[in-house]
């Protein structure tokens, strides 16, 4: 995993949604939508709207939220969802992206916020735009495409998130 766990941003307020780390990787925000369902983790994903790729519902800082509010906003504008976001990152990812229709290129870098499943809009932002799927933690790993991310996934265990 490239990124640190329990990564606290509790007050930090986003100013800027562009945000460039230091190594030229531009910092985004994903929610790791979960419940459990007969004691086992599920865990939503969402198609990209470019490639159709399984993905966490993700996206850009937003200025005058902190960044785990951010995410919790990306999973209800991606796929509706609603619920409880914990205050710190699980872990980063990386990703390249030369998207021409977009207009988005460059590389990077993805803070993951755990979100308690709490329940789903009936309607969204993006509703239609994007197949959504709720899947075993090790079926998630399995589909998504960055090695960083699928051991993130692969090794999520909600018990251990503490969310208030």
């Amino acid at each position: 995993m490239s990124g640190a766990l329990n990564v606290t941003y509790l007050d930090e307020i986003v100013t800027d949604k562009r945000i460039e780390m230091p190594d030229g990787r531009v910092r985004q925000v994903a929610a790791l939508v979960y419940r459990v369902k007969k004691h086992r983790p599920e865990i939503l994903l969402i198609t990209s709207r470019g490639t159709g790729r399984w993905v966490l519902p993700k996206g850009w800082p937003q200025i005058g939220k902190t960044l785990a509010q951010s995410a919790r906003m990306e999973a209800y504008e991606e796929a509706g969802a609603r619920g409880d976001v914990a205050p710190f990152s699980i872990g980063t990812y990386t990703y390249e992206k030369s998207d021409i229709c977009d207009g988005e290129f460059g590389d990077f870098i993805v803070d993951v916020f755990p979100m308690r499943f709490s329940h789903q809009e009936k309607n969204w932002p993006e509703r239609g735009e994007r197949r959504l799927a709720w899947m075993s933690v090790e079926e998630s790993a399995s589909l998504v495409e960055e090695p960083d991310l699928q051991e993130l996934i692969a090794n999520f265990d909600p018990e251990l998130i503490s969310i208030r």
